[in-house]
């Protein structure tokens, strides 16, 4: 004979102490409950709407610059720190938590081009248009006059674009008139390349550190390896690029921004063709710095924009602009994946959430598990029309909507104009061409 018994644990419906939260049990069988699809749509609808009424990114600027600011550079060991470099030689030491800047010093006769860290030391390097590189103390103390004078000068012979520093050892790297490797026991080049007319940036693979990616003024990108006298790879896009920048966890992936208003994505093992066009700028890009896990990158343009990539999408998921704000030179995302720093033509740095709709400050377990619920919901119900539609829009200023706009019909003519003509042409004369082969004109290997 069978006995069915009730039975239950104390644990399970007890509470541990008065302040707790009663505990309400509950059967999650799919057939008790109908209507708990919809009633999840809605709450995934509101917290897509309330994500927009609270995206509210910017957090505020850093101003004292009077000239342009050229370059941003990172502290590699604290997050808090940031250095700035200006077109009239000045270098600025900017805390990010209190918003103030507590250094300064004229370092150059010209425009400041490039500041790069020495990750194992407490030292940094600036490079200028005077064609001098200096090493400075990376003073941390607030008012310290041993920031005032360098450590060491380099005078060289050429002009300067920017520079780089090896991630393990004492090795740098300048691009200019020519791709210089540099010793730091050493006042010269140890090795020296100038197959080109210039080079526009340069940074270090963080995994391959002997790797070197470069972008030239002739429209190139090269590959460098510092143990050999002559190029690995090089590519060659129909128009320039202004930077590049190394995925840090994926180390075969780096991405450029180039002049035709999109970055590209590339695969050092084929460079035949990108494998990620980025699209949403409407004019030229000049910066582009990855997240540190590598899953995201944010872009400055001409168009006085900032963009955020997924780096596997084509589409960027959110811009920042002000009213105020120029054409941006610079853009970095901080070390702890929270912030972004933008430096543009109107002597400003800005510091944005990397979430807009992030709630700063400390939160509570019962927020916590609020938040990650609502976007768990946004996620399951993100294909919905609705909900995509809410996530997806985002205001931008007039001239860039009717640009985007305009750019659409120019891409839609130039496609009809393509079909008209292989519809007249004979069968194959017409090759048609993804368009993440469409930018590149041809590998050197």
């Amino acid at each position: 004979m069978k006995v069915k018994v009730l039975s239950r644990n104390l644990d399970e419906c007890l509470r541990e102490t008065k302040k707790d939260i009663q505990k309400v049990p509950r059967n999650y069988d799919a057939n008790l409950h109908p209507f708990d699809t919809s009633r999840e749509y809605i709450r995934a609808l509101n917290a897509a709407k309330l994500e927009r009424v609270f995206a509210k990114p910017f957090l505020g600027s850093l101003d004292g610059h009077r000239d342009i600011i050229s370059c941003v550079t990172k502290h590699p060991q604290t997050n808090s720190l940031l250095y700035s470099g200006s077109c009239d030689g000045e270098i600025r030491i900017w805390n990010l938590g209190r918003r103030k800047c507590i250094g300064t010093v004229i370092a150059h006769d010209g425009s400041v081009q490039g500041m790069c860290f020495n990750p194992r030391r407490d030292y940094f390097y600036s490079c200028g248009n005077d064609k001098i590189i200096k090493q400075w103390k990376a003073e941390i103390a607030e008012g310290s006059a041993a920031f005032k004078e360098p450590i060491n000068t380099i005078i060289t012979k050429t002009l300067f674009r920017g520079m780089d520093h090896h991630y393990r050892e004492d090795i740098f790297a300048t691009c200019g008139d020519q791709l210089d490797i540099w010793d730091e026991s050493k006042c010269t080049p140890y090795r020296s390349y100038s197959e080109v007319n210039g080079f526009t940036s340069v940074q270090f693979n963080q995994s391959e550190e002997t790797v070197i990616g470069t972008t030239c003024i002739d429209r190139g990108i090269r590959l460098y390896d510092i143990r050999h006298p002559d190029c690995l790879r090089q590519v060659v896009l129909e128009m320039r690029s202004n930077c590049l920048s190394w995925n840090p966890v994926e180390p075969i992936y780096f991405t450029v921004a180039n002049e035709d208003y999109n970055l590209y994505t590339f695969d050092i093992r084929n460079l035949k063709s990108a494998i990620n066009v980025h699209m949403g700028h409407v004019s030229a890009v000049l910066s582009v710095d990855y997240s540190p896990t590598g899953r995201e990158f944010v872009s400055g343009s001409y168009d006085r924009t900032i963009r955020i990539f997924p780096s596997r999408r084509g589409t960027s998921r959110d811009v920042y602009h002000t009213k105020r704000m120029q054409r941006v030179v610079d853009v970095k995302w901080t070390w702890d994946n929270r912030f972004l720093v933008s430096a543009s033509d109107e002597m400003n740095l800005r510091v944005w959430k990397a979430n807009a709709s992030e709630k700063l400050g400390v939160l509570r377990p019962r927020e916590k598990e609020a938040f990650n619920y609502s976007a768990k919901l946004k996620k399951k119900f993100s294909s919905h029309p609705q909900v995509s539609r809410i996530l997806r829009h985002r205001h931008v200023p007039n001239a860039i909507y009717a640009a985007t706009k305009e750019i659409r019909i120019i891409k839609d003519s130039m496609k009809k104009k393509e079909s008209r003509r292989r519809a007249r042409s004979k069968p194959g004369a017409v090759p048609r061409l993804p368009e993440r082969q469409k930018c590149v004109l041809k590998e050197v290997e």
